[in-house]
């Protein structure tokens, strides 16, 4: 908002008095907040610090004590500089003790060896700083407009930060209380270098006000929070000290955020967002990126030099005692009960709803970790917790290395797809406890085990969708029970003759016998294809 003192004496009506710095040069910076004409020694009482004193000096006192008394009380009060014209009172230099006085305070001392017309000075330098006032509103009237705009409109925590960059052209982050990264914007910079050892570096950095500026780290620090409960803390990165805009920026910035909290509490946290943006990309990543390692270590999770087990959780929606029930706040209920246990069990994890199915979680355990014990106090206490539905936790091979983080995440997610469909009551699954099921998962995108199917059960499937017969599920439950007709027909609660009719409509439109071991196997092979698929589009 202010001029510093070195960009007034590069205005052309103080070029025009050849001014030069004879002493003070380290306070040039200091901003200017008014100039004053002054030609008294006893000026110093009415001064409120920041001005730009000019003067002839013709009244001060002879006297080094009197010279110096009059450069201390000025500096007291906190002048931005002092200005002499040579012209009247000294035309040369000017007294040593002034000289001494102004380097001792780091008060500018300038002189003018060309007589200046002081009030174009004034009129100059004050309509400048006037100017500059008025700009400084009008650009604080367009940030309230914007961030209330945002703030209506319900903006994303990613839109919010996306405008403090593009108003402060600089890197800003949303992190948590214990310094783990929600949500960032670059500004154009490269994110692997802005949130590399974010947390060492954050946890170094604390302000004693809820708004300021730390000049060893280059941050512009705001807290977040409302009704008294603070979560955040939003980190403007800036090397050199912002402009006092730049402050509004933050604040306002800070309440859209805390207020779009308030409003989407029910909805998944900040946190669970961030963590769901890092799976979601290492599950679409071959190689995961630098940039994508570091944030990942700036939600406190590493994923080098770590040992990595994918975890899945898919609720039972359909055992529970609440039919109404609808996947979303189970699944959020169910993935903040995995981020407790990973609390209690004193490990770190990325855990998120990725798909709107299942909650997915990433692992990271040191290498002397006890993987197996962590797995099972993890999966209990999932198991005990008090969620909507009960689930079925699946987890992928143990990894050392994060280019195999996407597949022991995606073998978690195939697992947990086979489990749900088997009805095993296991503590957590893998890959060996889901048997065929496991290896139908994994192979439920190949194009010869759809052909497969479909050449099966294709008639049977064609027949119930014209006539609304039950056929596929008739001969779901002959396989099931090994071919004994009579266990088959209990389970599908019918006759045993109208269940034997059942089979034999089924003989005949598929053309075989269904008591031909290899004729069975084929056909229960098919519809547990079948089944795989059905879920998963469900």
């Amino acid at each position: 908002m202010y001029p510093t003192v070195a960009e007034v004496l590069a205005l052309p009506v103080l070029r025009h008095g050849r001014p030069h710095v004879v002493a003070g040069a380290a306070g040039l910076d200091a901003p200017v907040r008014w100039v004053h004409v002054a030609e008294v020694a006893d000026i110093a009482h009415l001064l409120k610090g920041g001005e730009l004193v000019l003067t002839t000096g013709i009244a001060l006192p002879d006297d080094a004590a009197g010279l110096t008394a009059y450069i201390d009380e000025l500096a007291a009060v906190g002048i931005a500089g002092l200005v002499f014209e040579l012209v009247q009172r000294w035309s040369s230099h000017l007294p040593p003790a002034l000289l001494e006085a102004a380097e001792k305070h780091g008060v500018p001392l300038i002189t003018l060896s060309r007589e200046t017309r002081y009030v174009t000075i004034t009129e100059t330098v004050n309509g400048l700083i006037v100017d500059n006032q008025v700009t400084e509103l009008k650009a604080a009237e367009q940030i309230h407009r914007t961030f209330t705009a945002l703030t209506v409109s319900g903006a994303e925590p990613a839109v919010v930060l996306r405008e403090v960059a593009r108003i402060t052209e600089q890197p800003v982050v949303l992190e948590t209380l214990s310094h783990e990264v929600l949500a960032y914007d670059a500004a154009g910079t490269d994110p692997g270098e802005l949130l590399t050892g974010w947390q060492a570096r954050s946890r170094a950095i604390g302000l004693g006000e809820r708004t300021g500026y730390h000049g060893g780290a280059g941050w512009l620090i705001t807290i977040v929070g409302a009704r008294g409960h603070d979560w955040g803390r939003l980190v403007v990165v800036c090397a050199d000290e912002p402009p006092h805009r730049h402050l509004v920026v933050a604040e306002r910035a800070a309440s859209a955020l805390a207020l779009h909290r308030l409003i989407t509490r029910d909805s998944d946290s900040l946190e669970r967002q961030a963590h769901r943006g890092v799976l979601s990309e290492l599950l679409g990543s071959r190689v995961p990126p630098a940039e994508l390692l570091a944030r990942s270590s700036a939600l406190a999770v590493e994923l080098t030099g770590r040992r990595l087990i994918g975890v899945a959780l898919r609720p039972r929606l359909s055992t529970t005692a609440k039919p109404a029930l609808s996947a979303p706040p189970v699944l959020r209920e169910l993935a903040e009960a995995t981020a407790l246990a990973a609390r209690r069990a004193r490990v770190s994890l990325l855990v998120a709803d990725i798909d709107g199915t299942c909650v997915c979680a990433l692992l990271s355990l040191s290498p002397e970790a006890a993987a197996e014990s962590v797995l099972h106090r993890l999966a209990t206490d999932i198991h005990e917790a008090r969620t909507g539905a009960p689930a079925v936790v699946a987890v992928g091979t143990v990894v050392d290395s994060p280019a195999d983080a996407r597949r022991t995440l995606m073998e978690a997610l195939q697992v947990a797809s086979a489990a749900l469909r088997a009805g095993s009551e296991r503590v957590f699954h893998r890959l060996d406890d889901v048997r065929l099921r496991g290896l139908l998962q994994l192979l439920t995108d190949d194009e010869r085990l759809k052909a497969f199917s479909t050449r099966e059960l294709g008639p049977l499937l064609q027949r119930d969708a014209s006539s609304g017969s039950r056929l596929v599920q008739a001969l779901r439950h002959y396989c099931e029970h090994g071919g004994n007709k009579s266990a088959a027909a209990a389970a599908a609660h019918i006759s045993r003759t109208a269940y034997y009719q059942q089979l034999a409509r089924i003989e005949q439109i598929l053309g075989i016998p269904l008591e031909d071991p290899e004729s069975m196997l084929s056909l229960y092979v098919a519809l547990l294809a079948h089944d795989i698929r059905v879920t998963d589009r469900e």
